[in-house]
């Protein structure tokens, strides 16, 4: 009888145990999520329904009038178009210049390699605003300014540390006999890093091309002060805009926030299956 009431307390304890934890889980989505929800739903209902005190968390009335005035009065296509070429740019020279400087401190044997490492490390305790006016002061000297090409090299200079360190960890990951063999079949360094490492190393391309992307997608201070063209702003600047000091459209933020959240997920989600695939590469011998 006592052994039947322990175990029964045990059982209730495990559940109570897993309540709370679930409760806590659905706690933190929920806090996650809500504010996606509110900007959803404040920008599909009228402004008049969103002032109200206490505002409705379920919409009472579905309109799309903020975002046919928000592209009909606003270029927000033009900014997401630039915006993506500029995250693309700087994706591409991301991975170039990684994909080197990784291989460089993994295979390579040379004096200063430790110093160099710490040196990447040591950039990226300097803020943006600290350099700010010497790239631009540099830019405009140099005739580079109002071009989305040399904005992503802003962009790239400043991820590229981070993400030479990504990537050198999953190069640290492969044995350096692969490396060896392929120099040994005839390959040259530089072939060798193509045809072994980049292969095996597919993980962390993938995620230092997430990093340059999300970074080049959300930087502003750069953005806003090396490009003042209009035809040329990308999405963060061109969001700021839209507010003024009179009279800020709250409805056509959020809208304008929701296009601008929308395309990083989508790359996310549309990248993700190669992550997945690129981690479970090689877990089966055979």
């Amino acid at each position: 009888m006592a052994a039947s009431s322990t175990a029964a307390v045990h059982k209730l304890r495990r559940f109570g145990k897993g309540v709370a934890f679930y409760a806590l889980i659905l706690g933190f989505c929920a806090a996650v999520l809500f504010p996606v929800y509110w900007m959803i739903v404040n920008s599909i209902q009228p402004l008049s329904h969103g002032m109200q005190f206490p505002p409705p968390l379920i919409p009472k009335e579905i309109s799309f009038l903020p975002f046919i005035t928000l592209f009909e009065n606003f270029p927000v296509a033009r900014w997401l178009v630039n915006s993506l070429l500029l995250a693309g740019m700087t994706t591409l020279i991301v991975l170039a210049l990684a994909v080197l400087g990784s291989f460089a401190m993994t295979f390579l044997r040379w004096r200063g390699k430790a110093a160099f490492g710490l040196l990447l490390l040591m950039t990226q305790m300097l803020p943006e605003a600290l350099v700010v006016i010497p790239v631009y002061a540099m830019y405009r000297n140099l005739g580079l300014s109002d071009s989305l090409p040399a904005l992503s090299l802003v962009d790239a200079a400043f991820i590229l540390p981070i993400c030479i360190w990504i990537l050198k960890n999953s190069f640290d990951s492969i044995a350096e006999e692969i490396y060896e063999a392929a120099l040994i079949d005839g390959c040259s360094p530089l072939g060798a890093l193509v045809r072994t490492l980049l292969p095996l190393s597919a993980p962390g391309l993938v995620a230092i091309s997430v990093v340059s992307f999300f970074y080049a997608w959300n930087e502003y201070l750069f953005a806003v002060t090396l490009v003042t063209s209009p035809d040329i702003r990308p999405v963060a600047v061109g969001l700021a805009s839209l507010k003024v000091m009179l009279d800020t459209p709250i409805d056509r933020v959020l809208a304008a926030a929701l296009f601008f959240s929308i395309f990083p997920v989508i790359f996310y989600l549309l990248i993700q299956r190669y992550i997945v695939a690129g981690l479970s590469a090689g877990a089966v011998k055979g």
